[in-house]
């Protein structure tokens, strides 16, 4: 039996789905089992457990083989050295005590003998707190993982996207040796069949140095644009990060960390891992092509409310960020089944309208068309039966689940992408209705488009969702 750790996070969710593809057993451990809920395969178990809670970890650990530590406390304020050390600690004792053949660890890149970040420090430091109990750990250090939704890659995207013109502080320069999701997946797999002899660590890192200036040019390349970088001496991790606030997805406390982190050379010095695996880490300029390609799909198949390295504890208010996307997610429970439940939301739109602030609905449309846009005049096909394709007012049904599921794309004139999504989901004698809308800005002009409208949309937005609920119920 394997037990995964993070599943709900970046690497972690998709190393399980390279797990299930195998057909192994897998056990992912999480604190709220309902993130996982219809995102895993029908052998894969979810069980509830926090690290922070050493006996919370007993029944879980029971039968476990391989553990994989995919945890971090990056996106926490306060001391996240010490509350990572005490995770580490209760994870470490639990897994010796339920006899645990071997923990996976994956840390960061960084001289253990030079000056390190808090973060990198810590992140060393965890992988000694594990090997500490005697649970043999195979623990790999990287630095920058390039794949759509990483944290280090949306922030290089947001930057080379959305400014033609950068002025680059020092920390832009440090050298780095980037990797691809791709590859990370293939190290942490490979371990699976590699027995470690106590504390085993491997450096892993693609084929090339480079450092975040590199990669943004690298990026800008690949999508045909033009960027000019200007460096200075000056501007602090700290006005640094409050400024990749305002263009990135990090907020500032995750992009003090990250830039922290970054300061000194993460670069391969040791081949170890090179002469172990048979894996050959492709080059940057195909990695960045490849999370590019993948970016639609992987978006398609995975929720873009789970865990991302510098989500923190789940919100789920309006104006959330994940990763590059901006998210505004309510829900609602209703004493319904999930088919009753889902009628008004397979009726919405045309006639029957929105129930709420149709007026509203109608001045956007005018807007629409008046900058040449859809507005709301197509209606729909049919009023009570919705098919993947059909246009519906200013939206397009992209996907359609009946009594579960009715996800539409925004066809109007937007600085960016925007769908609408709503679930429900049988909870107890009655169902619970998740409904979420997304926008994908398109640089600058983008953010501030959802920032001035987000006063609206919390009105329409939570009087639509209660406008439904009240339907269902009635």
């Amino acid at each position: 039996m394997i037990l995964l750790t993070g599943a709900t996070g970046y690497v972690g969710g998709r190393l399980l789905r390279k797990l299930e593809e195998r057909s192994m057993g897998v056990r992912c451990l999480v604190r709220d089992p309902d993130r996982l809920n219809g995102h895993v395969a029908p052998a894969t178990e979810v069980v509830t457990g926090d690290v922070m809670d050493a006996p919370s970890l007993a029944a879980p650990m029971a039968g476990v083989d391989t553990a994989f530590y995919l945890v971090h406390s990056l996106g926490l304020a306060g001391d996240f050295e010490q509350a990572e050390q005490t995770a580490a600690e209760n994870f470490a004792a639990v897994a010796k005590a339920a006899g645990v053949k071997k923990i996976v660890y994956l840390g960061g890149l960084g001289r253990p003998d030079g000056d390190l970040s808090p973060h990198l420090r810590s992140r060393h430091n965890v992988g000694r707190v594990l090997s500490a109990s005697g649970v043999p750990v195979i623990e790999f250090r990287a630095s920058v993982i390039i794949g759509s939704g990483s944290l280090s890659f949306e922030m290089i995207r947001s930057l080379a996207e959305r400014l033609p013109v950068m002025v680059t502080p020092r920390w832009v320069r440090v050298p780095a040796q980037p990797i691809g999701i791709e590859d990370v997946k293939a190290y942490l797999l490979a371990a699976l069949s590699t027995q470690p002899e106590g504390h085993t660590i491997y450096e892993i890192g693609g084929p090339e140095i480079m450092s975040y200036g590199g990669l943004m040019r690298e990026y800008a390349r690949c999508r045909s644009l033009r960027r000019l970088m200007i460096p200075v001496p000056v501007l602090t991790p700290r006005l640094s990060s409050l400024w990749l606030g305002l263009v990135t997805p990090l907020y500032a406390r995750v992009g003090r960390k990250l830039i922290d982190s970054i300061r000194h050379p993460t670069v391969v010095r040791d081949d170890k891992a090179a002469r172990k695996f048979a894996i050959r880490p492709m080059g940057v300029r195909e990695a960045i092509e490849r999370a590019l390609n993948n970016e639609d799909r992987e978006f398609a198949l995975t929720r873009w409310s789970d865990a991302q390295s510098s989500s923190g504890i789940a919100r789920q208010w309006g104006g959330v960020r994940f990763g590059n996307r901006l998210v505004d997610v309510r829900s609602v429970r209703i004493e319904a089944p999930p088919s009753r439940s889902f009628r008004p939301i397979r009726r919405i739109g045309g006639r029957t309208g929105w129930y709420f602030g149709n007026f509203l609905w109608r001045v956007r449309g005018w807007l629409d068309l008046l900058v040449g846009g859809v507005g709301m005049r197509r209606g729909r096909r049919d009023p009570e039966n919705l098919r993947v394709g059909d246009a519906l007012d200013c939206w397009r049904v992209e996907a359609f689940e009946p009594d579960s599921r009715l996800l539409l794309r925004a066809e109007m004139k937007l600085p960016g992408r925007a769908w609408l999504e709503f679930e429900v989901d049988a909870e107890g004698q009655g169902s619970r209705i998740t409904q979420t809308a997304l926008f994908d800005p398109d640089g600058l002009l983008g953010l501030a488009y959802w920032y001035v409208i987000r006063p609206m949309h919390e009105l329409i937005f939570r009087g639509m969702l209660q406008g439904i609920a009240r339907e269902a119920a009635r």
